[in-house]
């Protein structure tokens, strides 16, 4: 498959606004991407965008389908706690084990072939759990979906930086995000249904529902020039030691840690456990904190990502960090279910302020033209970190100290993030100029053409 490049003249534009100018001064003069702030924005998303969108609410929502039925139907095996646990935690360790692998795919290959060899390898996974007949194939088959889960994560990233306007990521970001929390919020409810049925069932539906985000990707982009990658030989590349020089990328690093660490991590584990030891309450009443925290997401994530486009990447960033500490410290503190409730709500809220700008703030490091799977792959990884190591070392520090003190790391964690985002540049496009790009960072850039591509491993 060759990939066409774009055509768009706003590419370049996002290589400027992070620090990757073309050697020729005249060319970046002349670059309408170069936003100095007379380039009117864009009036609204391109068509891809919407797809994309539309494929991560399939998948989030058979995410959430199968997510009732997994322990469950482990421990149908006759296997124990830790085994039936094992195969949960068995995928995201494979996602974050294969993330490197799948950053050198994307770069090899290009965004949308991996993105939907990705889903469709998760797609056949899937509908394979739901035929196993012993526990080491149910284990198997969910690691294997791993590797794909990883492989159109990654690209999908990869793919919205490529085909969202520069003036526009902030608002992308936020869409595409609200579609996949959207999706998880309402996967459960439908999982819990189907579980009645039958706990093989989640699995097929979760299968189909992939393979139907698989074709309607194929089916929308397969001519879209958008979402082509450039296929010359010098095309740019942007390795991960590139990457970690830039102050903003090295803050996008530790703030998508510390998501990873809140929002897949500590709270899906640690809050239904504050919930029953310290709060005296049922599931139920879990249940509802978890809702609050996901509605509260979902109702800044458009404006956030709005604001970040309009007013820069670091202040949502800085103030969703800020919550986050303040959220997460307070909910150890509080044994009152309605400050507990409360403290939820800061931290969803935080999350959703958080998000679209670090998104949008990579999107403009890495630029639409640049080949960055290296890149991509290690921010990923940040949050994959944070989900796998942070429910156990918060519940580890709770074990053998005190919830409080779990949350109280928790925030300490975000804090630090909140300190290393202080740095950060600002890589609004709007907010950005050629001039402001150092000479070492212009040397790197004329050398990615020529011998990025053998460094890519970074």
């Amino acid at each position: 498959m060759t990939d066409r490049a774009p055509g768009t003249g706003s590419d370049d534009a996002s290589d400027a606004a992070s620090g990757t100018a073309p050697d020729d001064a005249s060319e970046t003069a002349g670059d309408p991407g170069a936003d100095t702030g007379d380039a009117p924005a864009p009036a609204r998303l391109p068509r891809e965008v919407y797809v994309l969108v539309a494929a991560s609410f399939l998948i989030a929502i058979g995410y959430g389908i199968i997510g009732p039925a997994l322990p469950s139907f482990a421990r149908s095996f006759d296997v124990g706690l830790t085994a039936a646990s094992f195969v949960v935690s068995s995928f995201a360790l494979v996602r974050l084990l294969f993330a490197p692998v799948s950053g050198r795919l994307v770069t090899r290959f290009g965004e949308r072939p991996t993105y939907l060899w990705g889903v469709s390898i998760v797609a056949a996974s899937t509908i394979l759990c739901a035929f196993a007949t012993e526990y080491w194939q149910l284990l198997l088959f969910r690691a294997i979906g791993g590797v794909g889960s990883t492989m159109f994560t990654v690209s999908a990233i990869g793919l919205l930086i490529r085909i969202s306007p520069p003036q526009l990521r902030g608002r992308a970001s936020g869409l595409w995000g609200t579609s996949f929390l959207l999706g998880g919020v309402a996967g459960p409810v439908l999982g819990s249904g189907l579980v009645a049925v039958s706990l093989r069932a989640p699995f097929l539906v979760y299968g189909v529902a992939l393979v139907a985000a698989t074709l309607l990707v194929f089916w929308q982009l397969r001519r879209s020039d958008l979402a082509s990658r450039a296929d010359e030989d010098d095309a740019p590349t942007m390795t991960f030691r590139d990457a970690l020089g830039h102050p903003t990328y090295r803050a996008a690093l530790t703030s998508n840690l510390t998501n990873g660490w809140v929002v897949l991590g500590v709270r899906m584990s640690l809050i239904p456990l504050f919930v029953e030891n310290v709060l005296h309450r049922d599931a139920t009443f879990a249940g509802l904190a978890l809702a609050l925290f996901a509605g509260a997401n979902a109702l800044v994530l458009l404006g956030s990502g709005r604001f970040a486009d309009t007013h820069g990447r670091k202040p949502p960033a800085l103030a969703g960090l800020a919550l986050l500490a303040v959220g997460a410290v307070s909910l150890g503190l509080t044994e009152d279910t309605w400050l507990f409730l409360a403290a939820t709500v800061v931290t969803g809220i935080g999350s959703g302020l958080l998000n679209p700008s670090q998104n949008a703030a990579l999107a403009d490091v890495l630029g639409s033209k640049a080949r960055g799977g290296s890149v991509l792959a290690g921010f990923q990884m940040a949050a994959d970190v944070g989900a796998v190591v942070g429910p156990l070392a918060a519940g580890a520090i709770a074990e053998q100290w005190s919830f409080t003190a779990a949350f109280a790391v928790t925030g300490v964690i975000a804090a630090g993030a909140f300190v290393l985002w202080l740095p950060a540049r600002e890589t609004l496009p709007s907010k950005t100029r050629p001039a402001e790009t150092s000479s070492a960072e212009r040397s790197t850039t004329a050398s990615r053409s020529t011998d990025g591509a053998a460094d890519d491993d970074g």
